[in-house]
């Protein structure tokens, strides 16, 4: 039977499979390129197939799915043609394979598919301009294979997670696709990025952690608060009983405020009278779940906890918007200072300066594993977070905070000199 087909056609059928192939995978190309915004300024030039070319963006899924369908029996067809003519051709078996296999590769990646689809990238506008009316059927046949393929398959929690994942993936290489074409600026694409990353990132990876919460005891009076307030930087704060895990309320700054100017005599008032409950969210909750839920109930902190219903640290608004546009610079930070001398043997640093330049400074050998910086010297010292004005003595200097800036109202400065009394002796 092979043998009365004529060589001719079976080399006609070589090249309209190919010819068929390459067009579609252009095509494909393009339709994963291209975006609503350029479809829609393809139609609103007046382009003859411009409204053809929006539809199949709306149905890009099913577009693309009927094209690949008959882009693949098109190659299909070539490879099997390809085969036969040189089984004509050569008389060995060892020969027919191994030159149909070297043909087919050279077919498939380079004629159909490498010089087509770079095409269809770099003009994705064009290629779709010419093709969509040969396009346009195959989403019809596209639409109703997703919809078999649907419903064949058996939908599990793990494939929903996966599908969800696989269209996270889809629309961070389109986004970075369309960077890299400059229809969207470098820092539009970081903010997309971001957003997509919310849905991945748990409470946990953006709260304050317990070790840095600044925090007040519930009987501490309204005064001891406002100093507090003051001397932080922060307008909340946690209320604790016996211990960090015994949370008893958030303290607001506005509602002190507002208790101050309403009565004259605030001494009999503690921390406990002006307290608001607290809200208490799991470290495994997703950001962008949070964010809709702080949102919606008019929250701005939060405390997380962990497993065993400890407290872990807290989270505010703030720091979930941070995962989106980045960290918030207050308006009274200023760049962080290189070592100044100041004068009568004290120095101001960096709370960042690592412990062994801090030492060569004043000519101290500090030997402390547990910390890395000057910040963190004092804060072991302390043995809390230091807030502007703590000081203390330690391995033979003399350690104050200076000021903190930031957000998260972090001590930026020390004020260092060489102590004047015996180490590691705390100053009131």
């Amino acid at each position: 039977m092979i043998d009365q087909v004529p060589e001719v056609w079976l080399g006609l059928l070589v090249v309209a499979g190919a010819a068929v192939g390459a067009t579609l995978s252009a095509g494909e190309a393009a339709l994963a390129r291209i975006t609503r915004a350029a479809a829609g300024e393809l139609a609103a030039t007046g382009h003859r197939h411009g409204a053809t070319v929006v539809r199949l963006v709306e149905r890009r899924a099913a577009a693309m799915a009927g094209t690949a369908f008959v882009r693949l029996l098109a190659e299909m067809t070539a490879a099997v043609c390809l085969t036969l003519v040189v089984a004509d051709l050569l008389p060995r078996w060892w020969q027919v394979l191994a030159v149909s296999v070297v043909l087919t590769a050279v077919l498939v990646t380079v004629v159909v598919g490498v010089s087509p689809r770079s095409v269809g990238r770099r003009n994705p506008t064009g290629v779709l301009g010419v093709l969509a009316p040969v396009i346009a059927p195959l989403a019809g046949f596209g639409a109703v294979a997703l919809r078999v393929s649907a419903r064949l398959r058996p939908r599990s929690p793990r494939t929903l997670e996966e599908e969800r994942e696989e269209r996270d993936e889809e629309l961070r290489d389109m986004v970075d696709r369309v960077s890299e074409s400059e229809q969207i600026e470098e820092d539009e694409r970081e903010l997309l990025q971001s957003v997509f990353e919310l849905g991945r990132t748990l409470t946990r990876e953006v709260m304050v952690p317990r070790t840095d919460m600044v925090t007040i005891d519930a009987d501490e009076p309204l005064e001891k608060a406002i100093t507090l307030f003051t001397r932080s930087g922060y307008s909340r704060v946690p209320v604790v009983g016996e211990s960090t895990d015994d949370l008893r309320g958030v303290l607001y700054l506005k509602d002190v405020m507002r208790r101050v100017h309403r009565r004259q005599d605030t001494a009999g008032l503690t921390a406990a009278d002006v307290m608001r409950e607290p809200v208490f969210v799991p470290e495994t909750k997703l950001v962008d779940d949070l964010l809709r839920e702080m949102q919606a109930e008019s929250v701005h902190i939060a405390m997380v906890v962990d497993e065993y219903g400890g407290i872990a640290g807290l989270v505010t608004i703030e720091d979930l918007l941070e995962e989106l546009v980045g960290e918030m610079v207050d308006e009274h930070d200023r760049a962080e200072p290189e070592v100044e001398d100041l004068g009568d043997g004290t120095v101001r640093v960096p709370a960042r300066l690592p412990v062994d330049d801090l030492g060569e400074i004043f000519g101290l050998e500090i030997d402390d594993d547990d910390v890395d910086s000057a910040g963190g010297l004092l804060a072991k010292a302390l043995g809390k977070v230091p807030l502007p004005g703590a000081e203390v003595d330690v391995l033979g200097l003399h350690l104050v905070a200076e000021r903190a800036e930031g957000r998260r109202r972090r001590v930026s400065t020390l004020l260092a000199s060489r102590a004047g009394g015996p180490p590691d002796e705390e100053q009131p």
